[in-house]
């Protein structure tokens, strides 16, 4: 960023400059809970809503807490989400009288992991072991589920293994099993099946869960026929597959669109001893719309309905944009509102795949009456579903109530919207507003990306200022960024201006830069469109093109 505001530019690049307002970012402030955590959540139990009540009443009696009172407390807190929560009660019961038990830290590891922070659930296990508590099983565990599924530490997962034997704890089915699940992400099923070997030496009876990781890399590779093997071997060795395991195997063939067999295995569930569920449908609908059959995926909708069954969010969500791509977006849209008429869970992604659906159509007042029905459903929108809104009132020329949007609480400008808005406001040739406006969504601090210096590139070249739009890439941070590069090239072109393209190149060239492929899809097309490759000046097509590519 530096270089790009103290370089040398011209007046109007300065301008620019200031049009974007330095693209800088806005911390607002998170709005305040209206309802404290644990009443917020009905998961809570009677006992630990007991428990808490007794700890935020440190007067009466029995206001002293055990292990037991603080695990359950910490248990809620890590259920809601609330990590901060679950380490203050850990610190709190480590300096109580009763002192933190294997349980707390556990809990404690388990929110942390949860919550994508497993380097810190290393450290509480090793503050677990210098205060003197001893992991038990489900410590040990949870510890080779940290290394082998987060860290991808196999190697410190392999030692816990080992540790555990020796301290006289050793690894039970679940902790395989985790090893197994480890191992298969990395994409080392061949030490999978190591791991699962020695288990049956050490005369540990493997589960479902044992073999699903396995399952879930033959599908996911497309190794169809080996998952199906290691189906019929689960049956042999007398572990039922359970749904978990045949909805695994059902994504499998839908990747490969095996319908034919997905609808086979549906229909012998009862005699295998399973029944399909509502990811079963969902997956079986999911697959079905990806490769464009949406009236079969429809009439899976209807047999799940009358089972009772109801889509889950995600499935829901591809059948919207498959109507919506291979009917039409106004039969997406009735499928939306008739999904929440149903009381199905639609999520803000469904209200902005119609959204966008319905912005790319130019149908700009119906994205306003979705996005005000997913107000009145009660689902909080996300800054997509606010881009989309923001993006389709510009193209429409409603430039006031965009403003009124922007300005309004709770609105959080990222690099995104800012973008949509300095392409909309250049091409509507409203730059002093956007500059105002820029300035009082005090966007300082958001820093520009790819698309902000292509799209500004762009407006600078629409706007007539070709030589403006050249020092302006010159300027950028780290210098010529493939995107704008390939943008300005192409604008060059256009213009006629072909000498100062071919010296644009040859400065990218010199500097060794590699010119990427966007750079030869624009220039090849600006020469189309030039007409050059028609008539005689196709020799500088040639000349251009062999130069990028070092020829001659």
């Amino acid at each position: 960023m530096t270089a790009w505001i103290s370089s040398p530019l011209s007046v109007a690049i300065r301008t620019a400059i200031r049009t974007l307002g330095f693209l800088l970012h806005r911390a607002i402030p998170l709005r305040r809970r209206t309802r404290r955590l644990l009443r917020r959540h009905s998961t809570v139990s009677s006992s630990a809503a007991s428990a808490a009540a007794r700890f935020r009443n440190p007067t009466s009696k029995s206001a002293d807490l055990d292990q037991h009172d603080y695990n359950r407390l910490m248990c809620a807190l890590a259920h809601s989400g609330d990590v901060s929560g679950v380490l203050r009660l850990l610190r709190r019961v480590r300096e109580s009288a009763c002192g933190a038990n294997v349980q707390c830290y556990t809990t404690a590891m388990r929110a942390l992991a949860s919550a994508g922070r497993a380097a810190d659930a290393e450290k509480v296990f090793e503050e677990m072991l210098d205060s003197g508590v001893s992991p038990d099983l489900a410590a040990y565990t949870l510890l080779v589920k940290v290394y082998a599924c987060h860290l991808q530490r196999l190697d410190s997962a392999y030692g816990v293994m080992t540790w555990m034997a020796r301290r006289g704890c050793p690894p039970d089915v679940v902790t395989y099993s985790t090893l197994i699940a480890g191992l298969c992400h990395s994409g080392k099923v061949g030490e999978a099946w190591e791991v699962f070997d020695e288990m049956l030496q050490r005369n540990c009876k493997p589960n479902a869960h044992t073999y699903t990781p396995i399952l879930q890399f033959y599908c996911s590779e497309g190794r169809i026929e080996e998952a199906k093997k290691l189906l019929e071997s689960m049956k042999n060795t007398g572990c039922t597959p359970d749904t978990v395991v045949y909805n695994t195997l059902i994504q499998g063939l839908c990747k490969v669109g095996n319908f034919d067999e997905v609808e086979s295995i549906i229909g012998e569930s009862a005699r295998n001893g399973w029944e399909p569920d509502s990811i079963t449908y969902s997956t079986y609908i999911a697959g079905l719309c990806k490769v464009g059959k949406t009236e079969e995926a429809f009439c899976q909708l209807d047999i799940m309905l009358e089972k009772g069954l109801r889509p889950t969010t995600i499935g829901l969500n591809i059948l919207l944009d498959c109507v919506g791509q291979e009917i039409d977006v106004w039969n997406s849209k009735t499928l939306l509102e008739r999904c929440s008429e149903l009381g199905f869970e639609v999520d803000v992604v469904g209200y902005n795949t119609v959204m966008s659906q319905l912005s790319k159509l130019g149908r700009w007042f119906d994205v306003l009456k979705v996005f005000t029905g997913l107000f009145k459903k009660g689902i909080e929108p996300n800054n997509h579903s606010l881009n989309i809104l923001i993006s389709s009132l510009c193209r429409a020329g409603n430039f006031r109530m965009a403003r009124f949007i922007l300005c309004s609480k709770g609105f959080v400008v990222d690099i995104v919207t800012c973008n949509i808005l300095i392409h909309e406001f250049y091409h509507a040739g409203r730059v002093d507003e956007l500059s105002f406006l820029f300035s009082e969504l005090d966007v300082g601090r958001i820093a520009p990306d790819t698309i902000t210096y292509s799209t500004l590139t762009d407006c600078l070249c629409r706007n007539g200022k070709i030589f403006e739009a050249v020092d302006f890439v010159r300027s950028i941070e780290n210098g010529y960024p493939p995107m704008p590069a390939a943008h300005l090239t192409y604008w060059l072109v256009r213009s006629g201006n072909i000498k100062e393209a071919i010296r644009l190149i040859e400065e990218m060239l010199k500097q060794g830069l590699v010119l990427d492929g966007c750079v030869f899809d624009l220039l090849i097309k600006a020469f189309c469109r030039k007409g050059c490759c028609k008539h005689t000046e196709i020799s500088k097509v040639c000349f251009v093109l062999d130069m990028m590519l070092g020829i001659g």
